[in-house]
């Protein structure tokens, strides 16, 4: 007893299809969730990275916000495949269309029913440590994105999602505080 109290629980890769299938097994009582964030973003033409601080709020099918705190102050929101960003204070804009392919609501459209195969143009990795999962998907099209890795817990608490894009930049979330299913409406999702 005293050797597996002293040495942590080791990773177990676990095959991709039950890696997704925990994935949507977890998200589906999920309606919307906010949380406290930290977000640590390297771009690719710095040598270190940028520690921010804020929050994220996400309701189905398809919208995700995220509100960071000075001194790199900016607010996003990403409905489905289209992202719109205002930096600073000011209130300068900016606008991103993904491909078809990358929306938030293609993806969740594909974790309403069980999965029993690998999507089309994706590869997945999963693997499980005691009750965390970590889940990484690296869309074949091309596209902003390159790989997307989500850290989750069994009862549905996101630990940590890792984006690396096509341009080599990398931004990892780590989640604290997640509240689950608090009733999200349109006016959390509005960049004013």
């Amino acid at each position: 007893m005293f050797m597996a109290v002293a040495f942590p629980c080791q990773a177990r890769q676990i095959p991709a299809v039950e890696g997704l299938e925990a994935l949507r097994k977890v998200f589906s009582g999920v309606a919307d969730f906010t949380a406290d964030i930290s977000q640590e973003k390297r771009l690719s033409l710095m040598k270190r990275a940028l520690t921010m601080n804020g929050t994220v709020r996400f309701r189905k099918p398809d919208l995700f916000y995220l509100e960071l705190n000075a001194p790199y102050a900016s607010r996003m929101v990403l409905r489905d495949n289209t992202i719109e960003q205002v930096l600073g204070t000011g209130g300068e804009r900016n606008r991103i269309v993904l491909p078809p392919e990358q929306g938030l609501k293609r993806w969740f459209s594909r974790l309403a029913a069980p999965i029993t195969a690998l999507p089309e143009g994706v590869g997945v990795q999963a693997d499980a440590t005691g009750s965390l999962y970590t889940v990484t998907i690296t869309p074949r099209a091309k596209g902003q994105v390159r790989e997307l890795v989500i850290s989750f817990l069994e009862d549905g608490t996101i630990r940590k999602l890792v984006i690396v894009e096509r341009n080599g930049d990398r931004a990892m979330m780590t989640f604290k505080k997640v509240r689950r299913n608090v009733g999200l409406t349109d006016r959390d999702f509005r960049l004013e």
